[in-house]
């Protein structure tokens, strides 16, 4: 089995990713530094796959720790997660963003350097694109200068991917510009796990229903949307790891230098309400919620054109938004039994 390092392995995406390198015959390998993720998630993965995954407890911006990684393991791969990722946090503290984001991306390019390890997935966001002039989004539409500094990290991050091919270096890169994961695996090992107060909408929602959260705040209902609300493209997290896993086996066939970019999204924008009406009939109770003011930021309507992902990677989206929420909702269900 080939080995496929997972930086950020432990976290959300990442937990999900390792399952699904697993059942197309991969070997992942995990670093994670647990500082937004718990280690019970290894247990979930353990549950999951039947087998203990290798995993690193350290930082990725430790030279000298992913050094040793590469050296005690032969890998044919990288998918890189691991990064800070909570856009409000980020504009209070942008020089954590900047040093941990792009730092820890400059160490692993380094060190694959060093290592003659050429395949990389690199986890990328729809919020390059800000509020894009056209819908629905594509590859080659405009980036546009960021929102946050969080969203500037991935412009950056992207750039010094596209420098380091150009540079004739032996990269073979692909960065995946994903939309709104959501969801958990159908076993409810593993899922969405914030520390804290949660960033995105759907653990907001399930928080609310199950009772750990008063009230969810929808935040503006005078957008020009179908019902006021942002629109967003949810894509289930298992859609998202299987893309990733498309992505590592696409590059194989490819000769280094190599880079490329794909959305990866349903191709559906969902309203806020949408959310809220799909959570209400996969629970079977009622949400409470309250409209409040708009919030500094938010790009009113986005989702992706998956036209290229769905053509060359053979690879599109299977679940659908009540199914994501379904995988949500029991995930955090499961969650409240071992509380």
């Amino acid at each position: 089995m080939e080995n496929i390092l997972i930086t950020g392995g432990a976290g959300y995406i990442g937990s999900h990713t390792a399952v699904a390198l697993l059942e197309a015959g991969y070997q992942p390998i995990i670093i994670d530094d647990f500082s937004n993720s718990e280690k019970s998630a290894l247990d979930g993965l353990k549950k999951i796959t039947g087998q203990d995954i290798l995993c690193y407890e350290g930082d990725c911006n430790d030279a000298a720790l992913m050094d040793r990684i590469f050296t005690e393991n032969k890998l044919s791969g990288v998918i890189h997660f691991a990064a800070f990722k909570a856009v409000g946090e980020s504009s209070m503290l942008p020089l954590k963003y900047y040093h941990n984001n792009i730092s820890s991306l400059v160490v692993l390019l380094e060190t694959m350097n060093k290592h003659n390890v050429v395949n990389l997935v690199f986890s990328s966001s729809c919020t390059v694109y800000g509020q894009p002039d056209k819908l629905p989004v594509k590859e080659s539409t405009p980036r546009k200068k960021a929102e946050s500094p969080y969203g500037n990290t991935k412009k950056i991050c992207e750039d010094i991917l596209v420098d380091q091919v150009n540079s004739k270096v032996a990269l073979s890169a692909i960065a995946l510009r994903y939309f709104n994961p959501i969801g958990a695996h159908t076993s409810s090992e593993i899922g969405e796990l914030p520390l804290g107060v949660p960033s995105n909408l759907v653990p907001f929602v399930t928080q609310t229903g199950v009772g750990i959260r008063k009230e969810l705040t929808v935040f503006g209902d005078d957008y020009d949307t179908p019902d006021g609300t942002c629109v967003r493209d949810y894509i289930h997290v298992m859609d998202l790891a299987e893309a990733h896993v498309k992505a590592i086996s696409h590059l194989k066939g490819k000769e280094a230098p190599f880079y490329d970019i794909f959305n990866v999204g349903t191709g559906n924008g969902n309203t806020v309400m949408d959310v809220i009406k799909a959570f209400e009939k996969v629970s079977g109770k009622p949400l409470n919620y309250k409209i409040g003011p708009r919030r500094p930021g938010d790009v009113v309507k986005v989702w992706a054109d998956t036209a290229k992902i769905n053509d060359e990677l053979n690879w599109k989206a299977r679940f659908n938004l009540e199914e994501a929420l379904r995988d949500s909702w029991n995930w955090q269900l499961a969650l409240s039994k071992k509380q």
